[in-house]
């Protein structure tokens, strides 16, 4: 669904809401009070030289060329997409790994996207590539006008550096493309009216032969409306040779299918699993216990069987990975020949290799070496096709992060960048602390604050949280909130609350539909216990949050005041009974539930910030943030959440939007930098 058709569907979820009109992206009315709105809070908090002086220190991070240019292997290239203040958007580019080793390495530029834009005349936002195996001379590139999740698909030759005059091109749609071959992809995109779900993903899935029409493409498969989406995927691991078809029926369901001959086969697992094919091996992740082969295995379990026996019928799993009520499984990466678990132990990681046996026998375990304490190691590249190579992130709250490469069977790994200090953190101490919510789940929470810290109460302390999606808060380095709230004496805390992923899907669901007040009595419960060991007092402490988490501070807002001094609510879902009728919303439903089902409606309209304000109520002050070409939250939901408290009479409200950056803090680093200084500055001043 299209933003400016939001205000005319679902009308009769609405009929009573005063403030539909700002509904209507980019509506002349809605933009001439967005326009207003902007002008106010930026002569708050966005007109002094402090504000200069903290976006200007956040924006020496961002475009900093001490930073880590992290990459991925594609062959014999390293490739790297790099913003900085001489590109803003950014540039694609390659190196090969003798030259990544030196300090200055020398780069080959493939896109410059801001020559492109002055070429072109266009703002575009560069979203990603998607490369021709083996030889990954062709790539199909995506380009968005705005920042928002709509893209145009680009066909671009490498050797040459340029786009495929004649090549495939799409235009700008939520679309998912994927090569077969040199000349077949996959696209799901829009094809014309009704191709699209609900969710304003691709309905439809299709086979686009190179030189025909899009209108001529062979549909592979066709879903329903209320589908959230639907893809297909080309295996091209030599001797493996695979095409799948998933539908997804929700966020956390889906229906898989192998593609043989043109005919699908449905892979007999559980709709709430997920699962990977590697070579010879199939992966299957649990979200809820599954019996299967005469065994029950948990939620949260990571299972693995020979995929053409699976195919055949048999059912012999092998655990790789089972939870306990400390530990989760994060991710998984493979290299050729091993599987790297990253598991979560309270929140903090840890990572395991596993060799698959040669013939029979039982899979190999070996730990890798452990990462620093309240810090978090992750798998950030591989080359499974090719050799056992993995790229390591290691870094925590104080610990800038560093970039590490190893060869498994061939030694450790060695640091091959290492990030900087923005900030001195030899005056912080980063702790862990754990607190039971209101039906006596214990809750962990991560606190950064100065050595010399009293517990008196004083401190200007700001609580940030997500709690959603199946989606951990670990640790990791922030140059930015360094020098914008620790320096200036703040305390920094991440709450991770139910409805993340931190401790499996069994913390996730924990929180869904009817339960998702837990996620917010969690973060709560966290707020009560910073006041009662004396790290701060209610106006002192702020909290922050956005998308989900911007759900989450509009439910702190209304049904927590009293225990914040301010809160900044960025991107956010607020109006929960319109919500499934803007932008992506419906893809949601899982997770939230349908406010169009009354009985459904009964418990959302209890965490529906938008529609439990209440004039008589006294609510901290709070700063919404949103993007106009947010096309997956979208706009509304802040415009109108703004307009009606203020149409309430209820003092200390602003609002702020950016016209860029799609579902995120900006388009380039200096609308980042402003963005982010901006609610910073909001924070310090209104927790004095």
């Amino acid at each position: 669904m299209t933003p400016t058709h939001a205000a005319t569907t679902g009308a009769q979820a609405a009929t009573d809401d005063p403030y539909l009109w700002l509904e209507a992206t980019h509506g002349e009315r809605a933009m001439d009070w967005v326009k207003q709105q902007n002008a106010i809070t930026e002569k708050a908090f966005a007109s002094s030289a402090g504000f200069d002086r903290t976006r200007d220190r956040i924006l020496e991070v961002l475009d900093s060329d001490a930073r880590i240019p992290y990459v991925s292997r594609m062959g014999d290239w390293l490739y790297n997409f790099w913003q900085d203040k001489a590109h803003p958007r950014g540039v694609w580019r390659r190196t090969t790994l003798a030259e990544y080793r030196k300090a200055d390495p020398k780069w080959e530029v493939l896109l410059d996207v801001d020559a492109l834009n002055k070429a072109e005349g266009k703002r575009w936002v560069f979203k990603g590539s998607d490369c021709l195996k083996p030889a990954y001379d062709r790539c199909l590139l995506s380009l968005s006008p705005d920042g928002g999740d709509a893209v145009e698909v680009r066909e671009f030759d490498i050797p040459s550096k340029s786009f495929v005059k004649g090549g495939f091109r799409l235009p700008v749609a939520k679309t998912q493309a994927g090569w077969i071959d040199q000349d077949h992809l996959y696209v799901g995109t829009d094809f014309g009216p009704g191709s699209m779900t609900r969710s304003s993903y691709p309905r439809i899935v299709k086979e686009w032969t190179r030189g025909t029409p899009l209108s001529a493409a062979a549909t592979v498969y066709e879903g329903k409306p209320d589908d959230m989406t639907v893809s297909a995927y080309h295996d091209r691991t030599p001797g493996f040779e695979r095409d799948f078809v998933t539908v997804v029926k929700d966020f956390f369901h889906t229906e898989n299918f192998v593609r043989r001959d043109g005919k699908l086969v449905k892979l007999d697992i559980p709709s709430d699993a997920g699962f990977d094919a590697h070579r010879q091996w199939l992966l299957v992740q649990t979200r809820s216990p599954w019996t299967v082969g005469g065994k029950t295995w948990p939620s949260g379990a990571l299972l693995a069987t020979k995929f053409d026996d699976f195919m055949a019928g048999k059912r012999d799993f092998t655990a790789l990975f089972t939870p306990d009520a400390h530990t989760a499984l994060s991710s998984y990466a493979w290299t050729q020949h091993h599987l790297i678990l990253d598991v979560l132990d309270d929140v903090k990681s840890r990572l395991i290799v596993l060799t698959p046996p040669a013939a029979a026998g039982a899979w190999q375990r070996e730990a890798m070496p452990g990462a620093p304490a309240m810090s978090t190691v992750a798998v950030v590249d591989t080359d499974p096709d090719h050799s056992d190579e993995y790229w390591l992130t290691v870094t925590g709250f104080l610990t800038p992060p560093s970039l590490e490469r190893g060869v498994l069977g061939q030694g450790g790994a060695e640091t091959l960048k290492q990030e900087p200090a923005f900030f001195d953190a030899s005056k912080f101490n980063v702790s862990q602390h754990f607190v039971t919510s209101k039906d006596g789940t214990r809750v962990p929470y991560f606190e950064i604050a100065p050595k010399d810290l009293k517990p008196d109460g004083s401190n200007r302390t700001l609580l940030y949280g997500y709690g959603g999606f199946e989606i951990s808060l670990q640790p990791h380095y922030s140059g930015s909130i360094g020098r914008a709230w620790l320096e200036r004496g703040g305390v920094y805390v991440i709450a991770n609350i139910r409805g993340g992923g931190e401790y499996g899907p069994a913390w996730h669901q924990a929180a869904l539909k009817a339960n998702r007040p837990k996620a917010y009595q969690d973060f709560a419960a966290v707020a009560e216990d910073l006041v009662k060991r004396g790290v701060t007092s209610a106006k002192h402490l702020g909290a922050e949050g956005g998308s989900n988490g911007g759900l989450l501070m509009g439910n702190m807002l209304t049904q927590y005041p009293q225990l914040f001094g301010a809160i900044a609510c960025e991107v956010p879902l607020l109006d929960m009974k319109r919500y499934i009728h803007l932008d992506a919303g419906a893809s949601w439903i899982a997770e939230y539930g349908n406010p169009d089902d009354p009985k459904q409606w009964a418990f959302i309209k209890t965490f529906s910030p938008y529609q439990n304000l209440h004039k008589e109520t006294r609510y901290p002050p709070v700063l919404f943030y949103t993007t106009t070409s947010d096309d997956r939250v979208g706009p509304a939901q802040a415009r109108k959440m703004a307009a009606k408290m203020e149409g309430m009479g209820i003092p200390n409200v602003w609002f702020y939007e950016n016209l860029e950056g799609g579902h995120g803090a900006g388009a380039d680093n200096r609308q980042s930098a402003h963005m982010h200084a901006m609610v910073y500055d909001f924070l310090w001043d209104k927790l004095k």
